[in-house]
């Protein structure tokens, strides 16, 4: 019940009080559905990638609907293997391969849909690394340069300005995802070599201190190339392929799932619609999303254009609810 009165409001057994300096509150405030800068709440993006040759294309798609993604730019140069950040205002996509390891860190805008430009670059060329957002900066970390990378990049979203080395990952590997909560960035999954290993690692790094990350708990099942998606509370990989010699075996369709207030392993709480890696996540508030990929029902498989969708708030499969505009693998994502 609510009473409000000339110098106050009451809420059921709590009141604000009008005091001459200014108001007091008897109860406890709690702020509740935080929103993490990870995720978005208008659109998901899927950027760069590959089905034959490297891409450049910049698609959205919406939250509030299911619907099939739409063009809306190009990054600077066509390139796949590449990781991104997302800022409150624009999106990232930062290094890649396009024949070669590249160090490009490009920018678009969210408020209207035109072309990234390229604003910076990163430590090193690489590719196959991941990407994390935290209120402030990006960071890009893991990959492949000449050899497997464990480097953690972090470069300013106020300044147009080159990325740093603030730290490394637990294990140097390549194809690798990347999550982020609140106050800390978390890299799942990847392939180390020699010899060529799939790892179930989950590393935390804190966002607050330029430091190492730490081992904090293992995937269901090691796997390399997956998709990494955030809610406010947990860290989600989806899909992703195991190495069993070459050519690779067929990709996984499971979606994992960790909690980021304790460090603990994943959990496997649903499927994918279709098995696949290479694929990219986006978060909203309330849902999941994998998009792209290749996936290997027998190999050589080919290139998927689906948009899968899961909920946060049960543990489910995904649904299929869209296509991007072209079938490719090694997409980049923001929000």
């Amino acid at each position: 019940m609510i009473r409000v009165q000339k110098d106050r409001i009451q809420f059921d057994d709590y009141t604000l009080y009008a005091t001459p300096t200014g108001f007091s509150f008897d109860g406890r405030i709690v702020a509740s559905n935080f929103i993490n800068l990870f995720q978005g709440t208008i659109s998901g993006y899927a950027s760069s990638g590959y089905n034959g040759g490297a891409l450049a294309t910049i698609d959205k798609f919406p939250f509030a609907t299911d619907a099939n993604a739409t063009p809306v730019g190009n990054l600077s140069q066509a390139r796949f293997f590449g990781a991104s950040q997302s800022s409150k205002t624009h999106g990232y996509h930062s290094a890649g391969y396009n024949g070669s390891n590249v160090n490009t860190i490009d920018r678009f805008p969210f408020a209207v849909d035109e072309n990234a430009t390229d604003i910076s670059d990163t430590t090193t060329s690489v590719r196959s690394h991941s990407g994390q957002s935290s209120t402030t900066h990006g960071y890009s970390s893991g990959g492949l340069t000449s050899v497997d990378s464990n480097v953690i990049d972090k470069f300013p979203f106020s300044v147009n300005q080159n990325a740093t080395d603030v730290g490394d990952l637990t294990q140097a590997r390549f194809g690798v995802a990347g999550h982020n909560s609140s106050v800390s960035g978390y890299v799942s999954g990847g392939l180390t070599y020699p010899p060529y290993t799939s790892r179930d690692t989950i590393d935390k790094f804190p966002f607050a201190t330029d430091t190492n990350a730490v081992d904090v708990g293992n995937l269901s099942q090691a796997r390399y190339y997956p998709g990494g998606v955030s809610s406010a509370t947990n860290g989600y990989t989806v899909g992703g392929n195991l190495f069993n010699g070459t050519p690779p075996s067929a990709s996984v369709n499971i979606i994992d799932k960790w909690p980021f207030a304790a460090d603990t392993n994943a959990t496997s709480i649903g499927t994918l619609s279709l098995q696949r890696s290479g694929l990219a996540g986006s978060s909203s508030t309330t849902n999941g999303y994998s998009t792209g990929g290749h996936y290997v029902p027998s190999w050589p498989g080919g290139y998927s254009n689906v948009i899968d969708k899961f909920p946060f708030f049960t543990d489910a499969n995904a649904t299929d609810i869209g296509d991007l505009t072209q079938a490719r693998q090694s997409v980049g994502h923001q929000v």
